[in-house]
C-alpha cells in the first residue's frame, strides 16, 4: 500500500502543470513495472485480452532464464576447468555472477537511457520491450566483452535498432542482433578468437569453441579429433566455449516450450527454421569435397553449435522483424536456418551465420510477406471469378 501510495503522488505531481511533469515517461515506466496500467477502453468496439505487451516480455525473459541461469554456471565451471582448479556448483554460480551481472546492468543502464530520453523528447510512454533486449544483448556476446563495449552496444541498439524507426513495433532488424553485428565489426578482436570465451583465460592458453575449431579443420582426422575433445553430450548440454546464453541446446529448447506453449512465439518459424538448416547441413555432407571437411559434419550436429538454437528460438522469432502471414512464417524461418548453415561452412572468415542469416532475413520478411498477401489476393480474385462463371 506504501508503494502504491507513493506512485499516486508522483503521477499526481507528474500530470501537466505539475512539478515533475518533465518526468512523466519515466514516472509511467516505473509505475507500470510494478503495477498493472490502470488504463481501459471507453468506446468503440474493442477487442479485449488480459495480454499486453508487459506479460508478453515478460513471458520472454521467463523463457530466457533456463539459458540465462546455466550460461552463468557455465562461466564459472569453464573457468575453473581450464585453470585446472578444484570447484562446486555454488563457487561456478557465484564467479558467474560476478562476470555476467556487470554486463547486464551496463546493457540495461545504457540502453534504457535512450529509451527514456527518446520517451520524453516524444512524450511517450516508455515501451517494456528493452526488457528483453537489455538481457539478451549479455547473453550473446563473449563473458570477456568489456563493460564500455556492452554500452556502446546497446546505446547503437536502441538508437539505431529502434528509436530511428519509431521505437517499439516498428524497428526493422532485431536491436539486440544488431548490437552483437556492431561489435563484431567494430571490435572482432573481442567477439572472435580463442581468448573471449572463457573469463580470465591466461594468454598462454586456447579456448576456442568447437565451432571454430572445426571450422579449421583440414582433415577429417581433425574433425574427428575435435569430436574426442568436445563430446555430442557436451554440445547438447552446453559445458562448451561460447557466447554466455548460447551453449546449453537443452536449456534452450526448455526455453523454446515455454515460447510455444505460452503462444509468444510461432512453432512454424522454429521448426521451419531447424528443418532449413538441418536441410542444407545434409546436402553440404553430400557434396562434401576432401578439400573441406567441414562439409561432412553431420548435418544434426550444426543445431548444437555455436548460436544456432539460441537465434532459432529467441531471435528469428521475434515477433516485430519477423514475417506475420501464416505462409510466411514457414519461408522466412526455412530460409533463416538454410542460410544459417550455408555461410557458415561456405564463409571461411565467418564460422558463426545465424546472425548475418537471421538480419538478412528481418530485410526480406515484410517482402515475403506481401508476395504472401498478394497470392492470396489473386488466388481468391481467380476462385471469385470462377464461382461468377458457373452461376452464369
Amino acid at each position: 500500500m506504501g508503494l502504491r501510495k507513493f506512485f499516486d503522488n508522483l503521477n499526481k505531481q507528474a500530470q501537466p502543470g505539475g512539478k515533475l511533469h518533465f518526468l512523466s515517461a519515466t514516472i509511467e515506466a516505473l509505475d507500470t513495472f510494478f503495477y498493472v496500467p490502470n488504463r481501459v477502453t471507453t468506446r468503440g468496439s474493442h477487442i479485449r485480452d488480459a495480454v499486453d505487451l508487459k506479460r508478453v516480455m515478460i513471458t520472454v525473459v521467463i523463457a530466457l532464464l533456463p539459458p540465462l541461469l546455466f550460461g552463468i554456471w557455465n562461466i564459472g565451471y569453464l573457468h575453473y576447468k581450464y585453470l585446472g582448479l578444484d570447484t562446486n556448483f555454488w563457487k561456478n554460480v557465484w564467479f558467474g555472477l560476478e562476470k555476467f551481472i556487470p554486463l547486464l546492468l551496463v546493457s540495461y543502464i545504457a540502453g534504457g537511457l535512450v529509451e527514456v530520453i527518446f520517451a520524453q523528447l516524444r512524450h511517450e510512454e516508455v515501451n517494456e520491450g528493452y526488457l528483453v533486449t537489455g538481457l539478451l544483448i549479455p547473453m550473446i556476446i563473449p563473458v570477456t566483452t568489456p563493460l564500455w563495449m556492452v554500452g556502446l552496444a546497446a546505446i547503437f541498439a536502441t538508437l539505431v535498432g529502434k528509436e530511428v524507426f519509431g521505437g517499439t513495433g516498428y524497428n526493422i532488424f532485431n536491436p539486440a542482433l544488431l548490437a552483437r553485428a556492431f561489435l563484431f565489426f567494430s571490435y572482432p578482436g573481442h567477439m572472435s578468437g580463442e581468448k573471449v570465451w572463457i573469463a580470465d583465460l591466461p594468454d598462454a592458453m586456447s579456448g576456442a569453441t568447437p565451432l571454430g575449431q572445426f571450422s579449421q579443420a583440414t582433415s577429417l582426422a581433425q574433425i574427428h579429433a575435435i569430436h574426442s575433445h568436445f563430446s555430442v553430450a557436451d554440445m547438447f548440454l552446453g559445458t562448451i566455449p561460447g557466447s554466455i546464453g548460447e551453449t546449453s541446446t537443452l536449456a534452450i529448447l526448455i526455453g523454446a516450450l515455454i515460447l510455444i506453449y505460452t503462444g509468444v512465439a510461432s512453432w512454424k518459424i522454429i521448426v521451419s527454421a531447424f528443418v532449413g538448416g538441418g536441410l542444407m547441413g545434409w546436402l553440404l555432407n553430400i557434396l562434401a569435397t576432401p578439400t573441406n571437411p567441414y562439409m561432412a559434419l553431420p548435418f544434426w550436429e550444426h543445431w548444437l553449435l555455436g548460436g544456432f538454437a539460441f537465434g532459432m528460438v529467441y531471435m528469428v522469432t521475434d515477433p516485430v522483424s519477423s514475417a506475420h502471414t501464416e505462409i510466411g512464417k514457414w519461408i522466412y524461418g526455412f530460409s533463416a536456418g538454410l542460410l544459417a548453415i550455408l555461410i557458415r561452412v561456405l564463409n571461411p572468415a565467418y564460422p558463426e551465420g545465424v546472425m548475418l542469416a537471421i538480419l538478412l532475413m528481418n530485410m526480406f520478411a515484410p517482402l515475403i510477406d506481401y508476395i504472401v498477401v498478394r497470392y492470396h489476393i489473386k488466388s481468391r480474385t481467380k476462385r471469385a471469378l470462377f464461382l461468377k462463371q458457373q452461376n452464369l
